[in-house]
């Protein structure tokens, strides 16, 4: 198997937790180099990689063909086109750019230098969604009408020293679960025709928006659809993670995907049981078709989030299309926008 040397570009919350786990058990990766500007926090579970103090070490290696931008928001642009023009594969954390116009010059960019332009979309391999795709893949709830998606978090206090909260780096919950929200979206039912958003600060002191509900009207695939998706700081009782509603039945599921959890408990991704949700945790499917009124709990279908680099790999390798280009995100970061511009004039927009 052909070896990818990778290089990434912070060891925060997102290396440590969503990044290196991944990379060092892929066989086709093998990581080299992990910039850590003051610190020495990896060296304890990847004693063999190199720690280097500047993103252009990264750079100036010839022998690294991959390197991951896991820096803070704002510096995704700038650090992802230094890598394109270094003649590096490059894997960028969402968002993928704060604006249509950078993503659209990286792309390019990309596609001129015959380079991967990968974005970190890892939860498309969320169990929740995987299930949701498997129901839809079936046609258990007939015609589907109504689709709803919430990250529910709870945290009323404004976390201090963080470039996430203050905003001087990026931030704000709109372009952070936002991101992933409106690419789930997309991925199952296509681009929307237009977008009605509310976005807001909710918490006391607050200097980033932390509440979102929007609206994406007439999908491309199910134009019928009605499509709400929501996230919020202060939703200390969850609502639902999806709700679904169609002509012969609904789905409603609670809680998310357990891999994150279990990353942050120090678990890796080698058990045989990875990503599976226990029982009590399955969805609700009720469905009445024929005369027949049938509740049940539907088994979820396993989380996955090494099948991201896998299928990086494969792509890079030529063996797959990539399933998580810049190209597409192009368009998620374009739906942001429209987001914002719907909550300032309190419009519909049309994208």
């Amino acid at each position: 198997m052909e070896k990818i040397k990778v290089g990434l570009a912070a060891f925060g919350m997102s290396g440590s937790v969503f990044h290196t786990p991944f990379l060092s058990i892929h066989p086709g990766f093998e990581l080299t180099k992990i910039v850590e500007r003051t610190k020495e926090l990896s060296r304890k579970e990847y004693p063999d990689v190199m720690i280097v103090r500047s993103f252009e070490e990264l750079l100036n290696d010839p022998d690294i063909g991959l390197v991951v931008v896991n820096t803070p928001d704002a510096t995704h642009y700038r650090y992802a086109k230094e890598a394109l023009l270094s003649g590096k594969h490059v894997v960028v954390e969402k968002p993928f750019t704060t604006t249509v116009e950078e993503a659209e010059e990286l792309v390019a960019l990309a596609e001129q230098k015959g380079l991967l332009l990968s974005v970190y979309q890892n939860r498309r391999w969320d169990a929740d969604l995987l299930t949701v795709k498997d129901i839809l893949d079936k046609g258990l709830l007939g015609r589907l009408v109504e689709f709803e998606s919430t990250f529910a978090r709870y945290r009323n206090f404004i976390k201090p020293d963080t470039w996430k909260e203050t905003g001087e780096s990026g931030g704000g919950l709109t372009y952070n679960l936002g991101s992933h929200l409106i690419d789930q979206a997309v991925e199952l039912f296509g681009l929307p025709e237009s977008v009605f958003a509310n976005i807001a600060t909710v918490r006391t002191g607050g200097k980033v928006d932390d509440y979102f509900c929007m609206h994406l009207f007439k999908p491309a695939r199910c134009p019928e659809l009605n499509i709400t998706l929501k996230a919020s700081y202060l939703m200390c009782e969850p609502e639902p993670r999806f709700v679904l509603h169609g002509t012969e039945g609904s789905f409603v599921k609670y809680g998310v995907d357990n891999q994150e959890a279990a990353l942050l408990a120090g678990e890796r991704p080698v058990t045989p049981d990875w990503g599976n949700d226990l029982p009590e945790q399955w969805g609700i499917l009720h469905t009445e078709k024929d005369g027949k009124d049938q509740q049940v709990p539907y088994p979820s279908i396993p989380g996955n989030y090494k099948g991201f680099y896998e299928n990086v790999y494969n792509a890079i390798v030529g063996s797959e299309p990539l399933k998580t280009s810049g190209k597409e995100n192009i368009h998620i970061i374009r739906i942001i926008e429209a987001a914002y511009r719907s909550n300032r004039e309190k419009a519909v927009i049309k994208l």
